[in-house]
């Protein structure tokens, strides 16, 4: 219980700290936000740049304006959107779902492939299939995402015509909640594919490095010698302790994952976060902006402390080494 109230705290100090960081980073950009909502309302004379200061506040000195944030923020407020003219925090709910769908299938996507990948060239590794993988990985860790994102469209969108190009459904779409979850799904594929693709080359490479240390160590000849199915000894055996560097890359690269949605949506005109943050920094909107990033570091905390407690279900000797300190 120490260890878990320990780590909860920690995270809760890390998200002060990145609160306190944005906030003082978008501050000290150039230009006055006063002039981006006027130029929106249309009243741009001294006065009136005046009194929208005063109404948002940005006429207080630095301190008291974070202070001001810091108590909205553990309200729940996010403050209001000067572009969108509503709420920071039903624009991000709105945006949330698509992101973490597109995140989340990509990861998937990249961790099952990557890992079964990793398991048949750690087997065969010096099989010309083996090395077909081994380089077909490499390849797709060297590509960058939105060159793969171009390749993909050209390939399935543009050549074949069996994927549509942008989106998350089809503007004219007619049809009950199934076939709405199998327009949302058609959409899917391309930029999870393009999301996932770089990360499943990373996954395969680590997974096989690992798996043939394993296959090399003692309870697997072991497990070998007691005459079970080399099936048996890989998936049974050798894949649990296998498994274990690729769930903490994954869970350490949650926050890249993140940074990588804002190419991929922005690509794809997958409407995410990720296209949310892109339109509001060109829009200069600060409050959505900041509310962006909130969720995001808020995401990132959370994946690593659930990463953590899937990497001790994994490997029993950590829960015995905690339970060990305590």
């Amino acid at each position: 219980m120490r260890t878990v109230a320990s780590k909860i705290a920690q995270a809760l100090a890390v998200i002060v700290a990145v609160i306190v960081l944005n906030f003082s980073l978008i501050k000290l950009t150039p230009g006055d936000p006063a002039v981006v909502i006027a130029g929106e309302s249309g009243a741009s004379s001294p006065e009136a740049l005046e009194q929208i200061r005063i109404d948002y506040g940005l006429d207080k000195p630095f301190l008291t304006q974070l202070w001001t944030y810091l108590k909205q923020v553990v309200q729940g407020d996010l403050g209001e959107s000067f572009f969108f003219n509503q709420s920071v925090t039903s624009l991000i709910w709105a945006r949330l779902w698509p992101t973490m769908l597109l995140v989340g299938s990509a990861l998937i996507f990249a961790i099952v492939f990557g890992v079964l990948a990793g398991i048949f060239t750690a087997r065969r590794p010096e099989s010309g299939a083996s090395n077909a993988v081994t380089v077909f990985a490499l390849i797709g860790y060297s590509m960058p995402v939105f060159w793969t994102g171009l390749l993909l469209i050209i390939l399935l969108a543009s050549v074949f015509k069996i994927l549509p190009v942008s989106g998350m459904r089809d503007i004219q779409f007619e049809g009950n909640w199934l076939a709405a979850v199998f327009d949302v799904l058609k959409h899917l594929v391309l930029p999870g594919l393009t999301l996932g693709f770089l990360y499943l080359a990373q996954y395969s490479r680590l997974s096989r490095a690992s798996m043939l240390e394993v296959l090399q160590s003692d309870f697997v000849r072991t497990a070998r010698a007691k005459g079970l199915a080399e099936r048996a000894v890989v998936y049974k055996h050798a894949l649990r302790n296998a498994v274990i560097p690729v769930v903490t890359v994954a869970g350490l690269q949650f926050g890249s994952l993140l940074s990588g949605a804002l190419l991929v949506e922005t690509v794809f005109n997958w409407p995410g976060l990720g296209r949310l943050a892109f339109d509001s920094i060109l829009r200069r909107d600060t409050t959505v902006l900041l509310g962006v990033l909130l969720i995001s570091s808020v995401l990132v905390v959370i994946v690593n402390l659930l990463t953590d407690v899937v990497y001790r279900m994994i490997d029993p000797r950590i829960r015995v080494g905690s339970k060990t300190s305590d």
